[in-house]
């Protein structure tokens, strides 16, 4: 058996966009400069809720990608809602307010009849054609990541009829994650899922996840070897483009309704009133999907004047406005079920060279990776005095021309730094 050769079954790949896609293209990107022939498997008539073409150009020639066709059933309820259908599969459940009759129903459909996921309709047809395709080239490990959870189920499969060495990479939680809850379960659905979670967790060789927490949560479950290998950055050649004139915080990525805070408004409001200055040179940028309640709080605290809403833009364009913007915010929902969630901008902002401003709940893991970096400053939903003041302090040194972070120990999040570590782990059982 060939050990250099390595499986990965993974559901997004570009030309989706969206923080999904990131962690497997790079792996990919950097597994042969460790000897490892990296063989991806994608669906071929995938329902991506985000499109970025560019990041196709990401994709080395070298590259073995096989394709099979998947069945979504999103497609098929896209005639009762394009729209609401498309934040369903993008996973944008997480919205408190009220929901329609066709947003109850496909919810609960989401979560008792797709178990794990819409994508389990590609389980049975992927086992088929890779079953054939591991034993006719000689493939000894296979990396299965999620979510779509379903994927975890083709591993399962494939591990029990050929018995490969198994890896399950957990890019989220599976029962864990904030948006379970929201997805009406049934008593019977549930077991189903934590079931279906305990005997992936405890057939794989090796568990994959991005951070501490989550490791902690599921050496509850197992006791099968769980390695943390968090997200990271690429060096990217960016052009340089000099910082805004305006004193700019920048939110980039989806601001989902439960991320909305209102500390943070308030503090905003609160200073355009108090000081003329803040107000002439201050302004909130916007970048990626956000939702109507976020953008109903910050018109209540009558910020709509300052706000440039820039929407979805491509991944290059996202990290030019990273390095240009004078503050990055990153916030994080205000809930239990978060603390182990780093996202996946986070390290790109680390070393776009401007401050952080995060908010989230109390002992996140990012909040550790920021005070360990130097690459910002971390606050919870009850410190609106220290977060309204450390603004101001970032207005000053604006003000002052010498706004700037002085970041240390980045390079162990690099994608190549990471993928090392990957390899180490494949190692293991090679």
């Amino acid at each position: 058996m060939s050990s250099n050769k390595v499986l990965i079954i993974t559901y997004y790949w570009p030309p989706a966009g969206g923080p999904g896609v990131q962690r497997w293209l790079k792996f990919v990107k950097y597994l042969p400069d460790f000897g490892v022939e990296p063989i991806v498997y994608i669906p071929e008539n995938p329902s991506y809720p985000l499109i970025d073409e560019k990041l196709l150009s990401e994709v080395s020639d070298a590259t073995v990608i096989l394709k099979n066709k998947i069945f979504e059933p999103y497609a098929l309820a896209s005639f009762l809602s394009k729209n609401k259908t498309k934040k369903l599969g993008a996973g944008i459940i997480t919205q408190k307010k009220k929901q329609s009759f066709i947003e109850k129903t496909m919810l609960w459909i989401r979560g008792n009849v797709f178990i794990p996921d819409a994508r389990v309709f590609w389980v049975k047809p992927s086992v088929k054609y890779l079953k054939k395709y591991i034993q006719e080239n000689n493939i000894e490990t296979i990396i299965t990541t999620g979510p779509p959870h379903s994927l975890h189920l083709i591993g399962l499969d494939l591990k029990k009829q050929l018995n490969v060495n198994w890896i399950a990479d957990f890019r989220d939680p599976w029962t864990t994650i904030g948006y379970h809850k929201e997805l009406k379960l049934s008593n019977w659905a549930s077991a189903k899922h934590k079931a279906l979670e305990k005997e992936v967790m405890n057939t794989c060789d090796t568990i994959l996840v991005t951070s501490p927490t989550t490791k902690t949560e599921f050496e509850s479950i197992t006791n099968k070897p769980i390695e943390v290998i968090t997200n990271g950055y690429d060096v990217e050649k960016i052009e340089r483009k000099s910082l805004d004139e305006n004193f700019t915080l920048a939110h980039i990525g989806s601001f989902l309704s439960e991320r909305n805070p209102q500390i943070l408004w308030e503090s905003l409001s609160e200073l355009i009133q108090e000081n003329e200055a803040f107000a002439k040179h201050f302004k909130l940028k916007l970048i990626g999907a956000v939702s109507k309640e976020v953008l109903q709080s910050i018109s209540e605290f009558q910020l709509d004047n300052f706000v440039q809403n820039l929407g979805y833009v491509s991944h290059e364009e996202a990290l030019v406005h990273q390095r240009s913007s004078q503050v990055l915010l990153l916030i994080e929902i205000d809930s239990e079920d978060t603390k182990c969630i780093i996202p996946g901008k986070l390290f790109e902002y680390m070393v776009s060279e401007r401050p952080i401003l995060a908010i989230g709940p109390k002992n996140s893991d990012f909040e550790n990776i920021i005070k360990q970096t130097n690459t910002g400053v971390f606050y919870q939903y009850n410190e609106k005095n220290e977060l309204k003041n450390q603004i101001l302090d970032y207005f000053n040194q604006y003000l002052d021309k010498c706004l700037k972070v002085n970041a240390v120990g980045l390079q162990q999040f690099s994608r190549k730094s990471l993928t090392e570590k990957l390899v180490g782990v494949l190692r293991q059982k090679g």
